[in-house]
C-alpha cells in the first residue's frame, strides 16, 4: 500500500505548492490518488494556517478530500501534539469532531498517547499508531493493552541521513518485534525519505511519500507536486518487482 502525506506542518515558505486549504488538499488528493497513491494523510489547517484539531477545520478538510476522491480511498488526519499540546484537550476535540476520518495518526511518545488513540477507537476511528525513531514509543505502543486493536503502525525513521536512515530503520523495525500487533508501514523523511522507501519495498511494507515527507524527487531535483512524487514512489515500487526473481 502506497500512501500519499499531503502536506505535515510544512508551510508555504517551504514549497509553493504546499496545500493548505481544503480545496487545495482536495485537488492535492486527487492527483495523487490518479497517480497511484491509494490512501491519505493530510493535515487539518485552522483559519491562521497552523494544524488543527478543531470539528471545523478536520470537518471541512476530510469532508473535501472525501467528496474529492474516488470511494474506497482512505482519509486520515494527524492527532499531533504541537496542534494541542494538552493531552486531555486532544481527547475532547476528537470527541466534538462531527465528520469523521477514516483513521488518524497518534504519535507513541508524545504524553497522552495512549487517552488519545483510546478516544479515536470509542469513535470508531482507525488508528495509525506513529512510533518514531529515537524515542521510546516502540516500548510503550507494545506495552498498551489495545495495541493489537490499531488500524497499521507508521514505522517513522527521523533519521534524515541518506547514508544512515535505512540502518536507523532496520534498529526501528527490530525495536518494533518479529511480531508486531499491526501491519507495518515504513517512511522516511527529508533526506531519508527516498532510502527508507525503498527499504520498505524491498522488505514489502507499506510506505508512503508526500510533500510532508520531503520536497525533492530521488534525483534531488523539487517534486513539482504530491502526485509527482507519487509517481516517483510508483516507479521505485514497479523497478523493485520486476527484479524480484
Amino acid at each position: 500500500m502506497l500512501q500519499v502525506c499531503l502536506n505535515g506542518v510544512r508551510s508555504r515558505d517551504e514549497g509553493r505548492h504546499i496545500p493548505v486549504s481544503p480545496a487545495e488538499l482536495a485537488a492535492e488528493a486527487v492527483r495523487a490518488v490518479e497517480a497511484g497513491a491509494e490512501d491519505v494523510h493530510l493535515h487539518p489547517r485552522g483559519a491562521d494556517g497552523r494544524d488543527s484539531l478543531g470539528p471545523g477545520a478536520v470537518g471541512e478538510a476530510v469532508g473535501a478530500v472525501r467528496a474529492a476522491v474516488p470511494e474506497g480511498v482512505r482519509v486520515g488526519v494527524t492527532t499531533g501534539a504541537w496542534a494541542a499540546p494538552d493531552p486531555q484537550e486532544r481527547v475532547g476535540l476528537i470527541r466534538s469532531w462531527t465528520v469523521l476520518p477514516d483513521h488518524a495518526s497518534v504519535n507513541w511518545h508524545e504524553e497522552g498517547a495512549e487517552a488519545v488513540a483510546d478516544a479515536l477507537l470509542e469513535r470508531g476511528i482507525g488508528v495509525e499508531a506513529g512510533v518514531w525513531s529515537g524515542t521510546d514509543g516502540a516500548r510503550r505502543f507494545r506495552a498498551w493493552p489495545s495495541a493489537h486493536r490499531v488500524l497499521r503502525v507508521l514505522a517513522e525513521v527521523t533519521d534524515t541521513d541518506p547514508t544512515t536512515a535505512t540502518a536507523t530503520a532496520t534498529a526501528l523495525l527490530r525495536e518494533l518485534g518479529d511480531d508486531p500487533p499491526a501491519p507495518l508501514l515504513l517512511h522516511g523523511e527529508d533526506g531519508g525519505a527516498w532510502p527508507v522507501l525503498h527499504a520498505a519495498t524491498t522488505l514489502g511494507l507499506a510506505t508512503r511519500i508526500g510533500l510532508e515527507d520531503t520536497l525533492t524527487l530521488p534525483d534531488g531535483s523539487p517534486a513539482t507536486d504530491n502526485a509527482h512524487l507519487v509517481r516517483a514512489a510508483r516507479e521505485v515500487l514497479t523497478e523493485h518487482r520486476t527484479r524480484r526473481p
